[in-house]
């Protein structure tokens, strides 16, 4: 069997507050949100359609907290990949999602670096358009 990434982690503060950015400004689905006990719960969210996803992983302790937002050292960290990304560009800009940088092409596609409400910094990429 071919392997595959299922899950990243990403540390959270809360639950219901991370919910609240991927499903309701990114537009993410909640596959799964499941009670452990002791207040943990599995919570999966991914964009539609997608095989993988984000497994939103309340911080425990000192250590996490204090890498909430920060588990790439400030680089860029996740990478969002879109059909079209003047439609997402906008409707994430509508909703109040921080862009850090202006959209920009690159050979690859069109690019923008925004942050989550953690201050984590995703790539939204978007395929190159060609006229004709």
């Amino acid at each position: 069997m071919p392997q595959r990434l299922s899950l990243t982690a990403l540390l959270v503060d809360e639950y219901d507050t991370a919910l609240a950015f991927f499903v309701g400004k990114l537009g993410f689905e909640l596959r799964e949100d499941t009670a452990l006990g002791d207040g943990k719960r599995w919570v999966v969210v991914a964009p539609r359609g997608a095989a993988g996803g984000l497994l939103l992983a309340r911080a425990v302790g000192e250590r996490q907290r204090d890498a909430i937002g920060d588990q790439s050292g400030g680089r860029v960290f996740l990478f969002l990949e879109t059909d079209d990304f003047a439609r997402d560009h906008l409707a994430y800009t509508q909703r109040g999602v921080r862009f850090v940088e202006a959209p920009r092409l690159e050979p690859y596609g069109m690019v923008a670096v925004f942050e989550d409400l953690y201050g984590n910094r995703w790539d939204l990429i978007g395929p190159v358009v060609t006229g004709g």
